[in-house]
């Protein structure tokens, strides 16, 4: 757990983080969001102290982190920037290793890692622990950025506009690998981000920052629905909240017992995306497989509707 008690920075006579209080539950994912110059990351670079409060105190766990050092407290918070940095003489599994190394892990445990998180994030160990940043795609790097800040086995992943730079197609993928695997590793993720939609889609639980304050701390239904001030209400935007909500959740609760014929979609399809296919097919019903890609029922299109009806 991450506590957050009446953090502020200041630099000079401009208070970039005013009195923050926050407490972030363990195995969540957080997203942060506001726009440019609201301390969106100066808020998270306290926690592993790149940047130290002026005031306040970040406890993880129940330990003030002002009592261990940077180093090594840096060493056990993962931490991924927007741009990857990967060293750029460094293969692949090299720039994986580096907390390892510098942890003082065997050669052997060193390698299996890396194998462990290449294979995680669908990059074949044989074909790409070779291979140097500048012959990786954008998404390639991005996953790979990722894997390091993980190689230690952090409990804690921060996370800086890590998808910024890529495209919406390559983004939207690099999203749900972000989801699946913190629901694998059961890593605690704290995420900044200018895109409400993203913080929306990817959180537990949304801090929305305004000139250096935290103006609400909820979960996505309450932001789109009950927003705390007119900032946030405008960052939300006028769009059909009814569709929005329905983005935000699966398909695996509405599914029920029928068999319908068609392809089929997973039970981790958005119920967003689901509306959308039965209206393009023309269907009342789509066939529904689980993870390992036995059928497990349908998802129709009134459950669907009444999903949508329910949370206007």
């Amino acid at each position: 757990m991450i506590e957050l008690r009446s953090i502020t920075k200041i630099y000079g006579e401009n208070i970039v983080v005013d009195s923050v209080s926050m407490t972030i539950e363990p195995r969540t994912l957080t997203a942060i969001v506001g726009t440019s110059g609201s301390g969106k990351t100066t808020l998270l670079r306290m926690i592993n102290r790149l940047v130290e409060p002026t005031s306040g105190d970040i406890l993880i766990d129940g330990a003030n982190v002002r009592d261990v050092a940077p180093y090594e407290l840096r060493r056990r918070i993962g931490y991924a920037i927007q741009g990857y940095g990967l060293f750029p003489h460094r293969t692949v599994a090299e720039n994986i290793a580096t907390v390892p190394q510098l942890l003082k892990w065997d050669r052997n445990r060193i390698a299996a890692r890396v194998d462990e998180l290449l294979a995680l994030f669908q990059l074949d160990p044989a074909d790409f622990a070779g291979r140097y940043p500048h012959e990786l795609s954008g998404g390639q790097q991005q996953r790979v950025g990722v894997a390091r800040a993980l190689a230690a086995k952090p409990n804690i992943l921060l996370m800086d506009e890590p998808f910024g730079a890529l495209d919406p197609i390559i983004r939207a993928k690099a999203q749900e690998d972000l989801k699946h695997i913190q629901r694998q590793t059961d890593t605690t993720v704290v995420l900044v981000t200018h895109d409400m939609d993203e913080a929306l889609g990817l959180g537990d639980k949304v801090a929305v920052m305004d000139g250096g304050k935290l103006v609400q701390y909820s979960v996505p239904d309450d932001i789109l629905l009950k927003p705390a001030t007119p900032f946030v209400e405008q960052l939300v935007g006028s769009g059909d909240k009814a569709l929005r909500l329905l983005a935000l959740r699966s398909v695996d609760p509405l599914v029920e017992n029928g068999h319908v014929d068609g392809d089929p979609i997973t039970t981790e399809t958005s119920q967003r995306d689901a509306l959308s296919e039965i209206l393009w097919r023309g269907t009342q019903a789509l066939p529904v497989v689980g993870e390992e890609g036995a059928e497990v029922g349908i998802v129709s299109r009134d459950s669907l509707l009444n999903a949508a009806e329910r949370r206007r």
